[in-house]
Formats: structure tokens, C-alpha cells, sequence
């Protein structure tokens, strides 16, 4: 299925792609090709300028100092909180508690929630398809409790089998946590069910949405959930940034995981008082700067025209994934019926090490390994695949640039 043009109408991805300085690059003489947006996104230059505004004009800490520089930081540092409640559709600022991304959202539930309540006899609910964010900090749990792990499985197409997990969820769970959608397979978990289920049972339910925010609009009300974690690298924003959402009477009830300074009230040799969340989350200095870029990246996408942004992933994934079945060789893991454009393969008698490393040389930036998700390998038999991630501001001719490149390197690899 060849493709020469992208979709027309309000969505111009020739413009959008001006937008980001990195994608005009060339990688060993060749134009890049970046799919390897799941890993990490490209940034516009609205971001990256918003970075470089910080550092050049107003750098001072937050929530510290009653001078100008202090206030002006406070005041964008504190609008990612309010971009990223819009984002989510949550019911308050206060229920957004700013964080370093996933895997340090995850921890805070781990430590500060799970800890404390969990015990012999206990289970955490789990899947398949997790990434290890959404695993190794369950099993620390379980380790220190006495709890245990139980997974709910899938089928071959990538797709969690929900009527299992329903069934899964026996009066021992205690916690539910689900990836919406999959770093490996690109699936988008149906929460809004699984959580109406959790909830009949008074099973709180945590997401793992760090690959769905950059692809589809999040509501936290609508979806139902008790925890919702995210990342902002992902989001096209700076490394080392990212948010828990949870309700607020959820948040109310968790010690505090980090100690330090601004996640207090009053400080005493005998005694302290915590601050009301979500402060008493935050303890230290944050990445200012990376909140203020974050802010930007928010705004950045909220310009966009959503629906044709959806339009044309969904193109780019019907373009990447018929022209990769056609190639001779070629095994396709996990197809989804519903799933953002993220396509894990493999070729048969190529290594998808080698494989990656023949395609950076020719331009073509894709992942290959085990994207942290070493249970889903193993679900598979296999011990890694290559993943070719798009985002919106691919195109088709990328597409066909790599799919060559694919069939050209196969042939050095037989």
C-alpha cells in the first residue's frame, strides 16, 4: 500500500515538522527518520525556547523567595500544574502531584499507598504487557508485605482478555494497575471497563498512561480510575518530568514517600507537620525548567487540530503495518484492533539488534530490544523485536524510506 501524499485539510504535517529543529538532521549522510517516538519524543521549539527563556530571564526557585525572579518561576512552574489538570480533565489542581515521570509516580503509589495498607495474603493485579515501571515496584511491595502478584493474561493479538481479568479480581486484590495503552504493542487497554469493574469491587485501579497521553485525549472522570500516572518526555516536553493524578481523598490519606524541604508545615525536633497535598509530595528543588518546557509542550498541543493529528497517526499506522506484513519474512507482534502507531516485528534469521544498527546507518531511528517489558518477550518466545514508533509529525514518505531501508539490510542480513 503505497501512499505519495499525507492527509490535507487543517492538519499540515509538512508545517508541524518545521516546528522541530531535530527532525531537519541528517544521521550517517542520510535524512533521519525518528520512529522511536515511545521512547522518547522530539521537541518542538516552542519547548525548547521556553527552556532557554527560563534559564536567560527569571531562573530562581520556587515557592521560596518573595523576589521578582522567585515569583515569576513559582508562577510558570506552577502552570504546568494547572496545564496538566486541564489536560487530564481532573476535578482539581491540587489533585496533580508533579513528579519526575511514570516510574517515580508509580513508586509514590507503591510506597506511600500500597506499603502501609498491604499484607500477607494480599494481591496486586497486574498484566501481561506491563513495562517494568508498572511491575518492579508492585514486587518491592510484595516483597517487604508479604503480598503477591497476580497476572491477568492476553491473547496473541496483543489484547488483554478482559473477561479474565474481571475474573481476576477476587476479594484478596487490593490494587489494580493496568497500562493504558502498551509501550510494546501499542493496544489501548479498555479502562473505562476495567475500571467500572474495579470499582463494583472497591478495587482502587492505577494506569501506566505514559503512551497514551501523547496520542489521544485523557479524562480521568471519564475514565474512572483511582491513580493516573504520566510522563512528559513522551509528551513532546523535557526529560524528568511528569505527574500522578489521584483523588484528592486518596491523597489526603498518603504519608508522604520523600522528606525535605517545601513538603512541610512545621518542622520540630519533636514532631513535623506535612503540607496538604499535593505538596507534601514534592519535597526539594523540582526541574523547574523541565515543568516550565512541559507547560509549553501543553500548550503547543492544544493548538493542534486533534482530530486531524488522529487522522493521520492512524494513516501512518495503516500504511507502516500493511507495508511491513508484505514484506516476505516479516512477523508482526501483537495486532491489536485498537492501538496508537507502535509496531514491535521481527525478521525471520536477522537479530533485531543487528537490524536497528544497519537501519541507523541508513537513517532510520527505531528501538530494538526488550522495551522493558521482559514478561511480554517471554509471553511471545521471543528475547527482543524491533518497534518502529510514530507520532504525528511523521509522514508517509518516511514510511516507505524505511520500510527500503527494511528490505535492503534484510537482504545483507540472509
Amino acid at each position: 500500500m503505497t501512499r505519495l501524499h499525507d492527509p490535507v485539510g487543517d492538519f499540515d504535517v509538512d508545517r508541524v515538522r518545521t516546528d522541530f529543529p531535530l527532525l531537519a538532521r541528517s544521521v550517517h549522510d542520510k535524512p533521519l527518520v525518528y520512529f522511536d517516538s515511545a521512547n522518547t519524543a522530539q521537541k518542538p521549539r516552542a519547548v525548547i525556547e521556553a527552556v532557554d527563556r527560563y534559564y536567560r530571564e527569571f531562573n530562581a526557585n520556587v515557592a521560596r523567595a518573595v523576589h521578582q525572579l522567585g515569583e515569576e518561576a513559582t508562577a510558570a512552574y506552577e502552570s504546568a500544574r494547572d496545564k496538566l489538570a486541564r489536560l487530564l480533565n481532573a476535578p482539581s489542581r491540587d489533585e496533580i502531584v508533579l513528579t519526575s515521570g511514570t516510574t517515580q509516580a508509580i513508586n509514590l503509589v507503591a510506597y506511600s499507598w500500597a506499603l502501609p495498607r498491604l499484607g500477607p495474603g494480599d494481591t496486586i493485579l497486574v498484566t501481561t504487557m506491563e513495562h517494568h515501571a508498572n511491575i518492579v515496584p508492585w514486587q518491592l511491595v510484595c516483597e517487604r508485605t508479604g503480598a503477591r502478584l497476580k497476572v491477568a493474561p492476553i491473547d496473541e493479538r496483543g489484547e488483554l482478555i478482559v473477561e479474565k481479568f474481571i475474573e481476576a479480581l477476587t476479594p484478596d486484590v487490593k490494587l489494580a494497575a493496568v497500562a493504558h495503552v502498551s509501550n510494546v504493542l501499542g493496544t489501548i487497554n479498555p479502562v473505562a471497563e476495567l475500571a467500572r469493574a474495579t470499582r463494583k469491587r472497591g478495587i482502587p485501579l492505577l494506569v501506566d498512561g505514559s503512551q497514551a497521553a501523547p496520542h489521544f485525549a485523557v479524562d480521568v472522570r471519564a475514565l474512572g480510575c483511582d491513580f493516573y500516572a504520566m510522563t512528559g518526555h513522551k509528551l513532546f516536553g523535557p526529560t524528568g518530568t511528569g505527574a500522578l493524578w489521584a483523588r484528592r481523598e486518596i491523597l489526603r490519606e498518603m504519608p508522604p514517600f520523600f522528606g525535605g524541604g517545601e513538603m512541610i508545615r512545621e518542622v520540630r525536633f519533636d514532631g513535623t507537620t506535612y503540607a496538604e497535598p499535593p505538596h507534601r509530595f514534592e519535597a526539594g528543588t523540582p526541574n523547574i525548567a523541565g515543568f516550565v518546557g512541559l507547560a509549553a509542550a501543553i500548550d503547543y498541543l492544544g493548538a493542534l487540530d486533534h482530530a486531524g493529528v488522529a487522522a493521520h497517526e492512524a494513516d501512518l499506522l495503516a500504511h507502516a503495518t500493511d507495508a511491513l506484513r508484505a514484506l516476505p519474512g516479516v512477523r508482526l507482534i501483537g495486532e491489536a484492533a485498537h492501538k496508537v502507531p507502535v509496531i514491535s516485528f521481527l525478521v525471520e534469521g536477522a537479530h533485531a539488534h543487528d537490524l536497528a544498527t544497519l537501519l541507523d546507518h541508513e537513517g532510520i531511528a527505531v528501538r530494538s530490544g526488550h522495551h522493558c517489558a521482559h514478561p511480554l518477550m517471554q509471553f511471545y518466545g521471543v528475547p527482543a523485536t524491533l518497534r518502529a514508533s510514530l507520532a504525528f509529525y511523521n509522514t508517509h514518505a518516511e514510511v516507505e524510506r524505511f520500510v527500503a531501508a527494511l528490505a535492503r539490510v534484510r537482504k545483507l542480513l540472509a
